[in-house]
């Protein structure tokens, strides 16, 4: 799409930590002294840029957050109205200091400009009229006739391409004219960035409106020609004002706030829902020590989901082994419990959007010095402890094959193995391994080695009717930060 997704289970060091979490950095923000940055923008696209039809004048998502940066790094903008079809190449040959204009980060682009960091996940979605009822949803649009229209040369026009090929699709030059021409029937839907939809329906409510589907997921960043200098500060502007909430301000203003996506969402009236989780599983879920009571990411997550939806969580503790099976078979509602992804599970359970990316990665004792990498590990004669029926124990097979593999029933009990010179290794999620390590920093230790890239979601049974409100859920304090702060807690703010 074109415009508009590491842990820390000590209590006590997180008391430590958030006290210096809270002070600005801006004063330790480079000083650009002055200097003026070029911007490209197409003053056409809300709510990132448009001329505001009372004033005359630009504003606009992009406005405001650069105007804040540059307050922060001393620079002055000059904003320059382009087309969108060149913005990028003109970026990539030095005509312009940098581009905001809703831009999706894309390894082709990558090819030819340098990306800031992704300041906003998205989705791309259908708009279609308010009173439609010959189709109810994506896979009905491609299946009839139905003509979409979209912006020329963005990733909604590539989306559409792929949908229903270039032959059903209508290009405009600007995305407003291609939402008019929906309004006036001359297309039946528009591929659209969800932000961006929302800013169009939300000033024409009475004539378009989005439709569920999710057709791809997306990050959005600023560009800058090829080694750029501004990249860097840029970047760190962006962070700081990001963790001390300047930039979920902005969000909120142009995007909506908290409060009015809390009420857009369903209403589950107070039903209870029945949520295994393994309570061996940091920091996904765990039995805390001191208290003896089950804490961790996924009790403060789906309690904060449950207190949007209205509903009671039941939290039933269950073997890892035989989870998916019992939720397959409706024997609870859903699971929580740092679920991966896979195309062999789909085939049993309904999954949440993902939440969570992250890798599997060797872990080790901190003195080990037979081998210094995953290469150098499978090499040689080495035993890998494994949790039975995961990811890990997937990987760790492909990589050294069962006979030098030693499975547990809970990933604790092959850490302990590790720690205590029963196997070599174990190969566990990064962020679970931030965990065991934190708490046994002296003993244990990940190589860098990334083995997987792999996504976590919740789980439910096939057509479970808890999936869209959940995920609507999810969607919702994945954009206003809630979810990041509750990642910060514990997976720790630097992951």
């Amino acid at each position: 799409m074109r415009a508009v997704k590491s842990f820390i289970i000590l209590f006590a060091l997180l008391l430590l930590v958030a006290p210096f979490a809270a002070v600005s950095a801006d004063g330790h923000l480079p000083d650009l002294g002055g200097r003026t940055v070029t911007v490209a923008v197409e003053n056409a696209y809300m709510p990132f840029n448009v001329i505001d039809e009372e004033t005359g004048e630009a504003v606009g998502w992009d406005y405001d957050t650069l105007g804040l940066i540059c307050e922060l790094l001393n620079c002055a903008l000059d904003w320059i109205e382009t087309s969108w079809e060149g913005m990028i190449v003109a970026v990539s040959n030095g005509e312009y200091d940098m581009a905001a204009d809703g831009i999706t980060i894309t390894e082709e682009r990558a090819q030819i400009v340098d990306y800031s960091i992704g300041y906003i996940d998205l989705s791309q979605k259908f708009m279609v009229r308010v009173d439609e009822d010959r189709f109810a949803n994506a896979e009905e649009f491609v299946a009839g006739d139905f003509i979409i229209g979209v912006q020329v040369a963005t990733t909604n026009f590539e989306a559409a391409s792929g949908l229903v090929g270039e032959d059903r699709i209508v290009a405009y030059s600007e995305f407003g004219f291609a939402v008019q021409a929906l309004i006036s029937g001359d297309v039946d839907g528009v591929v659209i960035d969800d932000v961006a939809g929302q800013g169009y329906t939300g000033l024409n409510a009475d004539k378009i409106k989005l439709l569920p589907d999710e057709l791809t997921k997306e990050q959005l960043g600023f560009i800058y020609p090829q080694g750029s200098d501004l990249v860097e500060p840029f970047n760190a502007a962006l962070e700081v004002i990001m963790a001390d909430g300047r930039l979920q301000a902005i969000n909120d203003k142009w995007f909506g706030s908290e409060e009015e996506a809390d009420m857009a969402l369903p209403d589950l009236g107070g039903r209870v829902v029945t949520v295994a989780v393994e309570n061996a599983y940091m920091p996904f879920n765990v039995i805390d020590e001191e208290t003896g009571e089950a804490v961790g990411w996924d009790y403060d997550t789906l309690g904060l989901i449950c207190e949007l939806l209205n509903c009671a969580l039941d939290w039933i503790e269950t073997s890892w082994e035989g989870m998916i099976v019992a939720v397959s078979n409706g024997e609870y509602d859903m699971a929580a419990d740092g679920i991966t992804i896979t195309e062999e599970r789909a085939q049993i359970v309904d999954y949440s959007i993902g939440y969570i990316d992250l890798s599997q990665k060797f872990m080790v004792r901190v003195d080990e010095d037979r081998f210094a990498n995953a290469e150098e590990f499978v090499a040689g004669d080495f035993i890998i402890g494994v949790q039975v029926a995961t990811t890990n124990f997937e990987a760790a097979s492909g990589l050294v094959g069962e006979e030098r593999i030693v499975a547990y029933s809970e990933f604790g009990f092959a850490v302990q193995a590790l720690i205590s010179g029963d196997v070599d290794g174990v190969v566990i999620d990064d962020v679970a391994g931030q965990g065991y390590t934190g708490l046994n920093a002296d003993k244990i230790k990940l190589l860098p080695d990334e083995l997987t890239k792999e996504q976590l979601g919740f789980i439910y049974p096939q057509g479970s009717d808890l999936v869209e409100p959940f995920d609507a859920a999810l969607e919702v304090i994945m954009a206003d930060g809630r979810l990041q702060a509750i990642n910060d807690k514990w997976f720790g703010a630097d992951a």
